[in-house]
């Protein structure tokens, strides 16, 4: 028999690192606290007749090799791609539309600038030439800073030389993307606001800060290295919602034999000498493993699961200041009808991300706004309506929209329970600003503030991210240097969620690195299809 694993939390990551270590013909138990496999992304019923992706809603950073890997496709898991990528409706009733058509976009951008449509080509070449070895490094365990052996180096060296090959101007552009804002970064190709707008949006997903923040640029190109059925930079649907995907991530694993037990959270991690010894559920079962991987926020594993007698001080330190927040408040709404926005667009860019925050300063001021008061008054907020690719998730004739939210102050925690309505509210308030008659439509809404988003996910600090996408939180250093190659101070404690390199955004691919790490380089290459 193989070693006994147990993965806490049923999340895609847990689900991922589950399957190939069941491959390698471990024994594996998945523990998820909630009635359903999946974590932030299932898809649930929350009007009579209306369902759709409960937190995390769409899909782009999905990693091909797991989909291969896992046989997700084989599982049921279709994902298809956004006629229009997206949309930004504009308060004087003008839009910008982006798809796949460069002419297309060209044509659009040209409405407001005609130096930025010449732009746009510079900026995709840039783009796409620095993606693919960002993508490769997203891949990779990364190398230890400290205490690493001669394996460490090697894995540096091999980091660096993927660098080798790049126009210089191409290494300073990386440099520039770790460490300066969006709005900086985006200034050097453009000077229109809706086309800052568009591209800067994704410098502010999961991030509670300003697009003028240092460091947010490299958040907008985690965002842009993604690709859906081989389209490079593509989002796109998941049909049946994000629950397609875990539904088919846990088919997959129990066919590999692993055990799911659902409505079992995890209280405690208990040790002995240097390794857990037992783990107690939260109805007060003990359970023992030759291996634990927490799926779950560092912070709450090592403040939280761990006692603090079994912490060193530094680590506690650590984690006590792990920058974990986001901005974010989560709604969907079920609608008798489609919205009609004022800038009249095409129904196929109504299927588009439809971001309403005209501007790089419309973003500063709601962020600034939740630091002030608790909430944005007029929120940036992302609609997607799925049912129009995806009809199974409504009545026929009606619609489900997501509406994804910022910025909201996590650090308010329960409080959002008194100031729920009002954030409500002002997020109604703006969508019916560039849809006249919106609030009209709804039958049925279903509403996540940040505290909701942790109490109900574990997404600490409402933290879509498992923690902040800053330069000392990235690569070796993500969660903590030390301990970025998945292993903790305990010798048979590990982690796989996104609080592990490479970070957030369903890609299931900190819970790949994570198998690749117990598991070894060479044993995981030979489980991949």
């Amino acid at each position: 028999m193989g070693k006994s694993v147990i993965i806490v939390g049923g999340g895609h990551n847990g689900l991922v690192c589950a399957c190939y270590l069941a491959k390698a013909g471990w024994q594996v138990t998945v523990l998820e606290k909630r009635p359903i496999v999946g974590g932030a992304a299932v898809t649930e019923t929350f009007h009579p007749g209306f369902r759709n992706s409960t937190a995390s809603y769409t899909v782009s950073l999905l990693d091909p090799q797991v989909i291969k890997d896992l046989h997700l496709r084989e599982h049921g898991l279709e994902m298809v791609t956004r006629p229009c990528n997206n949309l930004l409706p504009l308060p004087n009733d003008e839009y910008l539309a982006l798809n796949a058509d460069a002419n297309f976009n060209r044509e659009q951008i040209s409405k407001f600038s005609a130096h930025d449509a010449q732009q746009l080509d510079r900026y995709n070449r840039d783009i796409g030439a620095i993606a693919p070895i960002i993508k490769v490094l997203m891949a990779s365990i990364p190398p230890k800073v400290i205490s690493g052996g001669l394996s460490d180096i090697f894995a540096s060296i091999s980091v660096a030389r993927k660098f080798t090959h790049l126009e210089p101007r191409h290494k300073r552009l990386i440099m520039k993307l770790f460490t300066v804002s969006a709005a900086e970064f985006l200034d050097d190709y453009f000077e229109s606001d809706p086309l800052k707008a568009i591209f800067g949006f994704d410098a502010i997903v999961g991030h509670f800060d300003s697009p003028y923040s240092p460091g947010s640029a490299y958040v907008l190109l985690h965002h842009l290295l993604g690709e859906v059925n081989g389209e490079v930079g593509a989002w796109g649907h998941a049909m049946g919602g994000m629950g397609a995907i875990t539904s088919a991530m846990a088919e997959e694993a129990r066919l590999l034999g692993v055990k799911i037990q659902l409505e079992t959270g995890v209280a405690a991690l208990k040790t002995k000498g240097n390794r857990v010894s037992e783990l107690i559920t939260q109805d007060g079962q003990s359970l023992s493993a030759d291996l634990i991987v927490a799926n779950v926020n560092p912070r709450m594993l090592f403040l939280d699961l761990l006692s603090a007698d079994s912490v060193p001080d530094d680590v506690r330190q650590h984690f006590e200041n792990y920058k974990c927040q986001s901005g974010t408040f989560r709604m969907n709404v079920a609608l008798t009808d489609l919205p009609q926005f004022s800038c009249k667009p095409t129904q196929s860019m109504l299927a588009a991300g439809i971001i309403m925050a005209p501007s790089l300063d419309y973003m500063d001021t709601a962020y600034r706004d939740a630091k002030q008061i608790g909430w944005s008054k007029q929120p940036i907020i992302e609609m997607l309506i799925p049912s129009l690719l995806d009809p199974s998730l409504a009545p026929m004739g009606k619609h489900v929209a997501s509406l994804f939210c910022q910025q909201f102050d996590p650090t308010l925690e329960s409080e959002w329970d008194i100031h729920r309505q009002s954030a409500i509210d002002a997020i109604l308030n703006t969508v019916e600003s560039f849809a006249p008659g919106f609030r009209a439509l709804i039958v049925g809404q279903q509403a996540h503030s940040p505290w909701d988003l942790e109490q109900k996910f574990g997404l600490v600090g409402g933290d879509i991210f498992h923690g902040r996408l800053s330069l000392e939180q990235l690569f070796s250093a993500r969660p903590m240097l030390g301990m970025g190659q998945y292993q903790t101070h305990l010798d048979n404690l590990y982690m796989c969620g996104a609080g592990t390199h490479p970070g957030g955004g369903v890609s299931g691919l900190p819970g790949q690195n994570a198998a690749k790490a117990i598991l070894g380089r060479r044993v995981f290459k030979k489980l991949q299809a």
